[in-house]
């Protein structure tokens, strides 16, 4: 078993317990049930969360250079550990977003596009759900789920209107989470439209120069069609190559004037 294969064969559960976990989380936050639903749903992201460990754990036993993929795999790392405080578990449906970023980095922009407005508003979603759960808990002024999700499109577009703000630590911690969220999706939209006008005019260039090749190239077609015609239709007649562009020629350089020499004595002219 090899790291890759092991991605390969873990990627669709882990998108399906992320699913899991963010149906079992949304109903638990915006529904608040109790009894035997609330004890179902708690169950469903324990399952969830032991689903992510294993994954993390399986894939650090099977990595080449272990130091390496811990210190590169630490966000893996806070998936798993960080759920364990109640506000803060809803990261662990963020392993979707990584196991996506797998086949969306080898996507055109096209679905790269698509992958970046989908985990956007995903973010938004979660974003909502993590700070009502804890500002509804901590007495904040965000407790209804219409609050949730206005506050965290005014943070990730940098707008911040100020109305409602979160108040407790765990609230604070994802809003600054989710500002910087928003920086860098504006980084990513400015990128990809960039690369868009690059692509666009290097096209229009390199459309231009092809025709320009193929109207020479038919060009020197018909010559030689019509001088096959009139070889035809006259065989005696000697069809001259068109001549190649001379170099036109440059005058001499005048001669210098002769000094004369002062010792020899001027020619008689009378």
């Amino acid at each position: 078993m090899t790291l890759e294969r092991w991605r390969r064969i873990t990627e669709w559960p882990l998108i399906v317990a992320s699913l899991l976990f963010l149906v079992a989380y949304s109903v638990q936050v915006i529904a608040d049930p109790r009894g035997d639903l609330g004890a179902l749903l708690e169950d469903l992201l324990w399952v969830s969360w032991g689903t992510f460990l294993v994954d993390y754990v399986v894939s650090l036993v099977l990595a080449p250079r272990r130091w390496r993929w811990f210190l590169t795999h630490l966000f893996n790392l806070a998936t798993v550990v960080l759920p364990m405080l109640r506000p803060l578990r809803v990261l662990r449906v963020i392993t979707l977003l990584t196991v996506l970023q797998r086949t969306a980095g080898r996507a055109v922009r096209g679905q790269i596009v698509i992958y970046v407005s989908g985990a956007t508003l995903l973010l938004v979603y979660v974003a909502s759900l993590a700070v009502l759960d804890s500002e509804r808990a901590g007495g904040g002024s965000i407790s209804t789920f219409g609050d949730a999700i206005w506050w965290a499109f005014a943070t990730i577009t940098t707008v911040g209107y100020g109305d409602i703000a979160p108040v407790t630590l765990e609230g604070r911690i994802i809003a600054v989470g989710l500002m910087f969220s928003g920086i860098a999706l504006l980084g990513v939209v400015s990128a990809t439209f960039a690369s868009w006008i690059v692509e666009k005019v290097s096209a229009e260039n390199t459309s231009r120069q092809a025709a320009t090749v193929a109207h020479v190239d038919a060009l020197r077609t018909e010559i030689a069609e019509l001088r096959a015609v009139l070889m035809a239709m006259n065989p005696d007649l000697q069809v001259a190559e068109p001549a190649p562009l001379e170099t036109p020629q440059q005058d001499p350089p005048p001669l210098a004037p002769q000094k004369q020499d002062p010792q020899r004595p001027l020619p008689d002219r009378s």
